[in-house]
Parts: structure tokens; C-alpha cells; sequence
């Protein structure tokens, strides 16, 4: 009898497609897994941009409670808790106000000084571009304000719309604001107990992933909330000193622009230099404006590789290009507001996550 010897296997035989199954398996689960959690990600966005006031007033809240909530635990070692809340809010209300009503004062004061130091810049730069090497026509400029002048009259219509619109959205921060510090109060006088009984309300097994994540969530949030806080006050006060040393006017208002745009990771600042830097140069002249510009790369190495590993490594272990994608993405979907909040929620959900995947006990 005579018996066959089995001979090589071809590719795409039937053990190679069964050696390849379980791997097919295994992408496809991830695979549709992927597109769930996609899908969900993409209604709950949805779902919040509907309600964009609500979302913006809760996260509002949510950064108030967790700066405050430090000097309210401090104050009620010794008062009552209401009265805490009190205290923390009202420091978290004069601060912001006293040092608006000091920039109003100081730029009222040196108006008419600004205003004449602008015009005698303006007039160095339109000489400067005149000259070598640019040889710009002298014309160019009164071209460049006649066209301005025609184009307001000729938009007047669409620039009134645009500050009637302007003044809607104006209403809307207003209360916007008014409700997150009406939320505020409550999470900083009783979001223990609000979170426990949230938690409460669903089966033991849920309410213990629930009050991990939230948790994780919460002191990923809190500590980069603070974080950004000392980073940006950190780097305020450079820019400030660099332009009360420099001479450059309305270093105040600058000082709080430079504040406020390092919020925005890796861009905000650099834009308010900018800003800086061409106040500077209407004002004091090209050298001037060139020792800001330089005050950028300066600022940005401190920044990099002293403040944030300082202060945001144990809040946000994000890599720079994650930031720099979160920002991004986060401006094309919501412009100023979601560059502000991409890295903050990037954080808060890696961090959900991967106390989710850890093991318990």
C-alpha cells in the first residue's frame, strides 16, 4: 500500500488561515470597540456643545472649586464651612477685581503719553520702511488708511451687527459666570457628599469604577488647574519685570495678557510676546521689540524645561506632541475656548483610564 508523504504547506493553506484567525479576532474586537467608543465620544461632545453655556458654566465651576478649595479648607480649620466658602470666594472675587480696576487706572493715567509715543513710533517705522533696504512708497500708508476709512464706511452695517452680537455675547458670559459661582458655592461646601451620593445611586460594582475614575479625575484636573495657575503667574511676572525694566509701556495690561494666554499650552504665550513685542516696537523702536522677541525663547526654555516639570509632572503626563495635537485639534473644534480645554480633558481621560486598567488592591 502506498502512502503519500505530506508535502510543504502553501501559503494560505488552511493552517495558515487558522493561524491567522485569532489574530483577525482580535483587531476586529478592537476595532469595534474603537468605533463604539468613538461613536459615544462623538454624542457626548455633541450632546455638550448643545448646551455650550451649561458645560462652559460646570467647567468654570469646576476651576474655581479646585483653586479656592485650598484657602477654604485652610479657613475652616477655624470657622464654619459656609463661612469658608465665603472667605475663599470673596478673595477669588476682589483679586480678579482689584487688579482689573488697577490696569483701568493705570491705562487712563498714561493715555495720553501712550498715544503720543505710539504715533512718534508709527512715524519712525513709516520712515524706517521708506528707507533702505524696503524703499516702501511714501503713499503706501495714507493708501493703507484711506482704504481703512472706506472699508468701515462701507461695512458700517456689518460692524454694528457685529458689536450687537458682541454685546449677546457678552450677556451670555455674564451668565455663564453667575452660574458657575452659583455652582461653585456648592461644590465647595458639599462635593464630598455630592460625589458619594452620585456614587450611591448605581450598583456596588459601578459605583466603585465610578468613584475610582472620578476621583483620578479629579486630582488629575485639580492638579493641573493649579498647575497652570503657577505657570502662568510664573511667567507673567518675568514678562512684567522684562517690560518695566525695558520701559515699554502699558506693561501692565501686557503683563495680564501674557497671564492669561498661558493658558493656552505652547502657543499662548508666544502670541502675547508678540503682541508685546509690537507695542514695543510703536513705542521705544526696533531694538526694543527685538530684546522681546528674545524674551520669548527665554521665557519658553524656563518654561519647558524648569516650571512645567516642576509643577505639572505629577498632574499631567502627557508627551509634547499629545499637547501639541490636543491644542490643535482642540482650536479647530472650538476655537480659543477648546484650545484652553483640550489638555485639561486629554489629562483627565488618560488618567480615568489608566486607573481604570490598574489592578485593585
Amino acid at each position: 500500500m502506498r502512502v503519500r508523504r505530506p508535502g510543504p504547506r502553501r501559503p494560505g493553506s488552511g493552517a495558515d488561515r487558522a493561524g491567522a484567525g485569532p489574530a483577525l479576532r482580535r483587531l476586529s474586537d478592537y476595532t469595534w470597540r474603537l468605533l463604539v467608543v468613538s461613536v459615544a465620544g462623538y454624542l457626548v461632545l455633541t450632546v455638550l456643545g448643545q448646551f455650550h453655556l451649561i458645560t462652559l458654566a460646570a467647567f468654570l465651576a469646576l476651576v474655581i472649586t479646585s483653586v479656592v478649595r485650598p484657602v477654604v479648607d485652610l479657613a475652616d480649620r477655624v470657622v464654619p464651612r459656609p463661612l469658608a466658602v465665603l472667605i475663599g470666594l470673596a478673595v477669588a472675587i476682589l483679586l480678579p477685581a482689584g487688579l482689573l480696576a488697577l490696569i483701568g487706572e493705570n491705562v487712563a493715567d498714561d493715555v495720553s503719553r501712550v498715544a503720543g509715543q505710539f504715533q512718534g513710533g508709527l512715524d519712525r517705522l513709516e520712515k524706517l520702511l521708506e528707507g533702505a533696504p524696503f524703499r516702501l512708497d511714501p503713499t503706501a500708508f495714507d493708501d493703507l488708511q484711506h482704504k481703512i476709512s472706506d472699508f468701515a464706511s462701507d461695512h458700517r452695517s456689518t460692524l454694528i451687527s457685529t458689536v450687537v452680537s458682541g454685546a449677546h455675547r457678552a450677556f451670555e458670559v455674564v451668565t455663564g459666570g453667575a452660574l458657575a459661582l452659583f455652582m461653585s458655592v456648592f461644590f465647595l461646601h458639599s462635593g464630598e457628599r455630592m460625589w458619594r451620593w452620585t456614587a450611591a445611586q448605581l450598583p456596588p460594582a459601578a459605583a466603585d469604577h465610578l468613584d475610582r475614575g472620578g476621583r483620578a479625575a479629579w486630582r488629575t484636573f485639580a492638579g493641573y488647574t493649579r498647575g497652570i495657575f503657577v505657570v502662568a503667574g510664573g511667567n507673567a511676572i518675568m514678562v512684567g519685570i522684562a517690560l518695566f525694566f525695558l520701559g515699554v509701556p502699558l506693561a501692565l495690561p501686557l503683563t495680564v495678557l501674557e497671564f492669561l494666554a498661558s493658558f493656552v499650552p505652547l502657543v499662548g504665550s508666544p502670541v502675547a510676546m508678540l503682541v508685546a513685542s509690537l507695542v514695543a516696537l510703536a513705542a521705544k523702536g526696533p531694538v526694543t521689540a527685538i530684546v522681546v522677541l528674545l524674551l520669548i525663547v527665554v521665557i519658553g526654555q524656563i518654561e519647558g524645561h524648569l516650571l512645567h516639570p516642576l509643577v505639572m509632572s505629577r498632574a499631567v503626563s502627557l508627551h509634547p506632541v499629545v499637547v501639541a495635537v490636543a491644542v490643535l485639534a482642540g482650536s479647530i473644534a472650538a476655537g480659543v475656548i477648546g484650545a484652553v480645554v483640550a489638555v485639561p480633558a486629554v489629562s483627565v481621560v488618560w488618567s480615568v483610564y489608566t486607573e481604570l486598567r490598574r489592578p485593585v488592591g
